[in-house]
């Protein structure tokens, strides 16, 4: 049973619990991270949810529920370790964005690493393949669907923050 810490509309601790799985009430929200890793050559890293998953096949980039007592740095360092074995420090993130939807406050990250795909760690029941894109090839990739919806829409409102890193091509 996994637990996530509850926040109120203005994303302060309320000192409760919520169960992973179970619906949100009204005025509750949980905190999602999520990470852009790019090599700095124009491309992004993405993972393929693994076929046990909710939106199975789909490509994202890595993310996920902070558990109780996790800052959002610390749940986006585990997460991403857990997810592709890429091991970063905290001070190693560099946070985009935030936002709010009706029910989790959300921390967007990026950050920068170069290395061959053979190095990813895939995290068994979670991801099932890893690749690294150009901006150009996600951008084929969401008009094919093959992007879930929430993570296509991320990319496209954080691509011209990206683009500044990665030194892509427009």
């Amino acid at each position: 049973m996994e637990l996530n810490d509850i926040y109120d509309i203005n994303r302060r601790l309320t000192g409760r619990t919520h169960v992973r799985g179970t619906p949100w009430k009204k005025g509750e929200y949980g905190l999602v991270v999520c990470v852009w890793v790019y090599d700095g050559k124009g491309k992004v890293l993405l993972t393929r949810r693994a076929p046990e998953k909710s939106g199975a096949g789909s490509w994202e980039n890595s993310g996920g529920a902070a558990q109780a007592g996790e800052s959002s740095l610390q749940a986006i360092v585990r997460e991403l370790r857990e997810e592709t074995g890429i091991v970063a420090g905290p001070e190693e993130f560099e946070l985009l964005c935030t936002d709010r939807d009706k029910i989790c406050h959300y921390d967007f990250y990026c950050l920068r690493r170069e290395l061959p795909l053979a190095e990813i760690k895939l995290q068994p029941g979670e991801t099932d393949a890893a690749k690294w894109a150009t901006f150009a090839e996600v951008h084929r990739m969401i008009e094919a669907k093959e992007i879930c919806a929430v993570i296509a829409r991320q990319f496209l409102r954080q691509e011209p923050q990206l683009l500044e890193r990665t030194k892509a091509p427009i």
